[in-house]
């Protein structure tokens, strides 16, 4: 239930901001990475053809756009330059765009970012409310095999920004090895953060500094730098670097994945969590694991509390 009310006050935060659809002076709003890769930021834009004249010519015009560098120094172009657009297709509300097998060389997190970005801009056209990806013809698929789907700006729900620089306040549940390595320990924090950081963020950032708590250990091992980390659609996507390979053998596999995952559960926005390492989802967390699969919270590892 929380984080149903959750998503629903964050959806409605979304659609009071304003940040989809036409403006009043007839221009559009497309979508760019920010620099670091972790949300995407609007953009004023004027196009050069008319809406409701040719809406395919439309589209490839924004997602021509959006694969070139924007003016504001604080975005990048979205879709990476060696993804290449073959062609969209109108149907009834909806458009297809297929893009080239390069599509699934992206990380999981950009992917994701790519996909909300794209479907945010192309949906502000008229009659189209639903938006497809195909890959080579193909449908889109999730790294467990299952289609994605049409998708609607709906589809994506971001955390509303506050503004900048300014000090917050915040109590995180997380979960560190305990001194055997074999389960996991609740651990409460009050942390003071600056707004311009995500929880998901802030929240990976105290698992890797490790407990505070004595008699336990960090799951996450020590040295390991968080590339990128962001929560779109109820998944978080986190990106480790290679230090995270350096696991301690004594930490076992599954506390060290659910150290992270029901931390970040704990979050009203996060359902899920995959985890990736370099941005690569191949291969397995150590051995048993698959980095590729999105993973729910799992309790049966923590400790009960001491009454």
């Amino acid at each position: 239930m929380r984080k149903e009310i959750g998503c629903v006050l964050l959806l409605l935060l979304f659609l009071l901001c304003g940040c989809s659809g036409k403006n009043n002076s007839g221009e559009y709003v497309l979508y760019y990475m920010n620099i670091d890769g972790t949300k995407i930021l609007p953009a004023d834009y004027e196009a050069e053809g008319e809406d409701g004249e040719n809406t395919e010519a439309l589209a490839l015009e924004f997602l021509a756009a959006l694969k070139e560098e924007p003016e504001s120094s604080k975005m990048r172009r979205t879709i990476p330059d060696a993804v290449e657009v073959l062609g969209v297709k109108r149907g009834d509300y909806m458009l297809t765009v297929d893009f080239n097998g390069d599509y699934y060389e992206m990380g999981a997190s950009e992917e994701v970012l790519v996909r909300a970005a794209v479907v945010r801009t192309l949906t502000q056209l008229e009659g189209i409310s639903f938006v497809a990806f195909t890959v080579e013809s193909e449908p889109l698929l999730y790294p467990d095999g299952m289609p994605v789907g049409s998708m609607s700006a709906d589809s994506f729900v971001e955390n509303p920004g506050n503004q900048i620089n300014s000090s917050l306040r915040t109590t995180l549940t997380l979960y560190f090895a305990s001194a055997d390595g074999s389960s996991l320990v609740k651990e409460t924090r009050d942390v003071h953060y600056s707004s311009n950081i995500s929880l998901e963020k802030l929240v990976m950032e105290q698992l890797i500094e490790g407990p505070k708590t004595a008699g336990l250990q960090a799951a996450v091992p020590n040295g390991t730098r968080l590339v990128t980390v962001s929560a779109v659609d109820g998944i978080c996507y986190v990106n480790l670097d290679e230090n995270f390979r350096s696991q301690n053998s004594e930490i076992s596999e599954a506390v060290v994945l659910y150290s992270i995952v029901d931390s970040l559960a704990e979050l009203p926005e996060v359902d899920k969590v995959q985890i990736s390492i370099n941005g690569d989802t191949k291969g397995k967390l150590r051995f048993t694991y698959d980095l590729s699969a999105m993973y729910e919270p799992d309790y049966s590892y923590i400790q009960p509390e001491e009454e």
